[in-house]
């Protein structure tokens, strides 16, 4: 089996078991430095972030601010925001990546593949062919730009909407 080395994965291999971290999703949330959270838009229930170590370009989670687990424990304003920013971000991403179509989904818990214990919504965009050999038989896969001109992209596009 050949290697390719992703450096920026090693932080979070290193911290994936940590149980004494802070939540990455409530700092972000509180944090007063959107392109250091890399937080792409706020509103006053939830926030769109950069998926720090992404599928595919573009890969964003959609958050809110308050601390929970399980959708059911979602307030009405924040389920209605997060519905409103999960179309926005499909709307962005169309913008920016032009993509051929997305994956949106939730993991919700340690055992169905969830990082942190804090609801998440990921919209990963998807091309004919971004599944190619080196997921399938390197089980790497291989992402075109850096989070930092990803997060330029997307900063800007989400700034006009």
């Amino acid at each position: 089996m050949r290697n390719l080395f992703a450096p920026w994965r090693k932080t979070y291999i290193q911290n994936a078991h940590k149980k004494d971290r802070d939540c990455f999703i409530c700092v972000a949330a509180n944090s007063l430095n959107d392109e250091e959270s890399l937080v792409v838009k706020r509103g006053n229930f939830a926030i769109i972030i950069l998926n720090r170590y992404p599928y595919n370009s573009g890969h964003v989670m959609i958050c809110p601010k308050r601390h929970i687990k399980f959708p059911y424990e979602l307030n009405e304003d924040e389920q209605k925001e997060i519905m409103q920013f999960l179309g926005l971000a499909v709307k962005m991403l169309e913008n920016v990546y032009h993509p051929e179509g997305f994956n949106i989904g939730v993991n919700i818990g340690r055992a169905a593949g969830a990082g942190e214990e804090h609801l998440h919504f990921h919209v990963v965009p998807r091309w004919g062919g971004d599944t190619n050999f080196m997921s399938v038989f390197g089980e790497t896969r291989v992402i075109p730009e850096t989070i930092e001109e990803t997060y330029k992209k997307l900063k800007e596009e989400f700034n006009k909407a």
